[in-house]
């Protein structure tokens, strides 16, 4: 197993940690876990945190990739591309070249790239499985990225554990606290780590919602969550309109 002294995270609201939320309102998310464990053991470790919700990859890679070279760190996470997936226009073969691009700069920069198999979405999302031929080119991408580069993947698609509702929050988009814990323990054990848990273990079962349960949940969250969701689209506006990376210098990480 390497020994890593700095990781430099780059992506969206997933790898932001939306929706594992600290006491003092700030995110923590799986890439925080990641660095908390390499600091433990790693005296002098450093950590920087891109990542801003809404990205589509095009400003991923457009303002954070430069930024992670200039670090020349250990460990680089790239993360993204379900934004664009989610959207009608998406041209996916335009994705793909950023991505691909992404990769050739990052894994230049540092000693090792870690990359993502997105989560499945067809058991939890109603009407996402015309979505399939978008998320398929992004994992074909993902092997043959991994297979140029000798990155590290962390296949999150194959666990179906990330079917069930207790990982995701409210929003039904982002990862709980334990989805995100669950993705830190996918990474670090793809990192070489001894195992902690079993990530990709069963959650106990939820108890059955009654059919009025379910139809109040329904319409809080269309209110809630769809509704703004659906204006933002509608206007261009983003989540991640005006919101700069929580950790944007590699800096010590306690």
């Amino acid at each position: 197993m390497n020994a890593y002294t700095s990781f430099v995270a780059l992506g969206d609201s997933f790898t932001e940690g939306m929706s594992d939320d600290l006491p003092d309102g700030t995110c923590r998310g799986w890439a925080d876990l990641v660095a908390d464990r390499l600091a433990a053991s790693t005296p002098g470790f450093r950590y920087a945190n891109l990542a801003v919700r809404g990205k589509l990859v095009r400003q991923i890679v457009d303002e954070q990739v430069a930024p992670a070279v200039a670090m020349a760190p250990d460990l680089v996470s790239f993360a993204g591309g379900m934004n664009d997936v989610l959207r009608p226009g998406c041209d996916v073969g335009a994705v793909a070249a950023k991505i691909i691009h992404a990769a050739e700069e990052l894994s230049g920069a540092a000693k090792q790239l870690v990359l993502f198999r997105v989560v499945d979405p067809t058991a939890r999302m109603r009407g996402s499985a015309r979505l399939m031929p978008r998320i398929n080119r992004l994992l074909a991408v993902v092997d043959e990225l991994a297979e140029k580069h000798s990155a590290i993947v962390v296949d999150l698609f194959s666990a179906k554990v990330f079917d069930s509702p207790a990982l995701w929050a409210e929003d039904r988009i982002h990862l709980n606290a334990e989805g995100h814990r669950r993705v830190a323990e996918a990474t670090l054990q793809a990192l070489g780590h001894e195992p902690e848990f079993d990530w990709a273990g069963p959650v106990p079962p939820m108890a059955p919602a009654s059919v009025a349960s379910r139809v109040r949940s329904d319409l809080r969250w269309a209110r809630q969550h769809l509704g703004p969701w659906i204006g933002r689209r509608l206007t261009g506006r983003s989540s991640g309109d005006g919101r700069a990376p929580k950790r944007p210098e590699l800096s010590p990480f306690a």
